[in-house]
């Protein structure tokens, strides 16, 4: 029986979490006072914070075929936003997390004083943008909206994509974190700014949507094939992550966790799976 434990940010609040950290310490929090010198119990199981698709569907694979034969007591918990996994992460209530890619880790953990930092790279999820009201990207006009992922990381990615297929041209230089103030021509279209979790909710409202490839996956949205138009996978920068708090990096359970995740059985799986919509990213240097 899979014992994922789904949290929403409505439910997971800041002083639920402070309320977590206060009532109970973790093996990943190295403040906590621990029996055995301050040393992790490797028999305690490793909670990792993960966004449902497709960072959980990997995580329970491992959990369920390949985490016995390691030794590894793995347990995953859902989130639904990314915002909570790190502050999770960096207050000890999890001992590790996977959603993110590193542009959007370097942001967070600038503007929130957050120590979190990369472990393994695992997947690539080209961002796309979708419609039900156009055919192909030549039949966006102008006049039309499209929406875009509000955060600094992942507007800047989706503005990108915009300008690479000649959609709006951004000032040059501006790189990932374009904002839309950087767009010189906008070709006459129009932009919505939302959360990148409910663009996928909001895709019927407008004519287009940039919308991150775990988001698509929940929506029922299959990248490969209903996107208009998806990044190309070649030096994309944006591979996802298990990462930790500095200085967990060596938790024998997260050093067997890297190993699964970058096992061939978790190689198949991704490509049998997502047929294209996510890829592995083994062999990509870590990024630091």
């Amino acid at each position: 029986m899979r014992k994922n434990i789904k949290l929403t940010a409505l439910a997971a609040t800041a002083s639920a979490l402070a309320l977590g950290l206060t009532a109970c310490g973790s093996s990943s929090d190295p403040s906590s006072s621990k029996a055995d010198g301050g040393k992790t119990d490797a028999s305690k199981p490793l909670v990792i914070a993960a966004s449902p698709s497709p960072h959980a569907d990997i995580l329970n694979f491992v959990k369920d075929k390949l985490a016995a034969k390691e030794g590894l007591k793995l347990e995953v918990k859902e989130f639904t936003d990314y915002v909570l996994p790190n502050t999770a992460t960096e207050q000890g209530q999890v001992d590790g997390n996977y959603f993110q890619h590193k542009p959007y880790l370097d942001d967070f953990n600038k503007k929130n004083g957050t120590h979190i930092v990369p472990v393994a790279n695992v997947h690539l999820e080209p961002l796309g943008l979708y419609s039900k009201k156009v055919k192909a990207i030549g039949d966006i006009k102008p006049g039309q909206t499209i929406a875009v992922p509000n955060d600094t990381t992942n507007e800047g990615r989706a503005l990108q994509l915009l300008a690479s297929n000649n959609l709006i041209t951004l000032k040059e230089g501006v790189g990932t974190g374009a904002k839309l103030s950087d767009i010189t021509d906008k070709k006459g279209l129009e932009f919505k700014e939302l959360e990148a979790a409910t663009v996928p909710r909001a895709l019927g409202d407008v004519d287009a949507a940039v919308i991150n490839g775990n988001y698509a996956l929940e929506a029922k949205l299959a990248p490969a094939k209903d996107a208009l138009v998806l990044e190309k996978a070649e030096g994309n920068p944006y591979a996802n992550f298990l990462a930790v708090k500095a200085g967990n990096e060596k938790d024998p359970r997260i050093e067997k966790l890297a190993k699964l995740l970058n096992s061939d059985e978790v190689k198949k799986f991704i490509e049998e799976k997502y047929q294209g919509s996510v890829t592995p990213a083994f062999g990509a240097p870590t990024a630091s």
